[in-house]
């Protein structure tokens, strides 16, 4: 199990005990990811920075700055996300995104989105995205924008896609929009609190 916290990520055994500690960002973690065939973690922090552990000796192997170029302080990562191949990195940013290589460890884009991104995923060779605007965009893994398409949410702060090909994108108000794999918005509704 992991188990995130603060600063830290711990890998703890299915007693509980503590078998790993990885320590390296210097600000809050908002996101996880595996890579599985190559045994290593992806974590993505308020500290501006992604990183790649090795699971067997907790160690960093790579620190990515997806906004190092940018001249916005308070630069952060809040989402990551990693292709079925486990060969690309999306990084959701505090201003747009990030697109890495990890096969040639090298930056393939990065798309200033004018908003922070607060959630993407790949779908096959492109990546959706969600954010602070109320849209669902769409990139190719070499940053051309496909497809912006107008959400119910203010604010987006997940989507979701199933194998049909529909999206959903959640967020501010308890509102989800349901979008078909064509573009075209098939329902939305407001979800309501427990409290009511």
């Amino acid at each position: 199990m992991c188990l995130l916290l603060g600063c830290g990520m711990y890998f703890l055994e299915e007693s509980g005990k503590c078998k790993m500690t990885f320590k390296g960002h210097t600000d809050y973690l908002h996101s996880i990811a595996v890579r599985e065939a190559n045994h290593q973690v992806v974590t993505g922090s308020e500290d501006g920075t992604a990183r790649i552990w090795d699971c067997r000796s907790g160690k960093c192997t790579q620190t990515i700055r997806p906004v190092q170029n940018k001249k916005f302080e308070g630069s952060w990562v809040g989402c990551i996300a990693i292709d079925a191949s486990e060969s690309w990195l999306a990084c959701g940013t505090s201003s747009g995104i990030s697109v890495w290589s990890l096969l040639s460890n090298e930056c393939i884009f990065n798309a200033d989105c004018g908003a922070p991104v607060q959630d993407l995923l790949f779908d096959k060779n492109q990546i959706l995205a969600v954010g602070a605007e109320p849209a669902l965009s769409r990139f190719t893994i070499n940053g051309v924008v496909v497809s912006q398409i107008k959400c119910a949410p203010p604010s987006a702060f997940s989507v979701s896609m199933h194998s049909s090909g529909m999206a959903a994108v959640a967020g501010h108000g308890g509102l989800v929009d349901v979008i078909s794999g064509f573009g075209s918005h098939l329902c939305a509704f407001r979800c309501r609190g427990l409290d009511r």
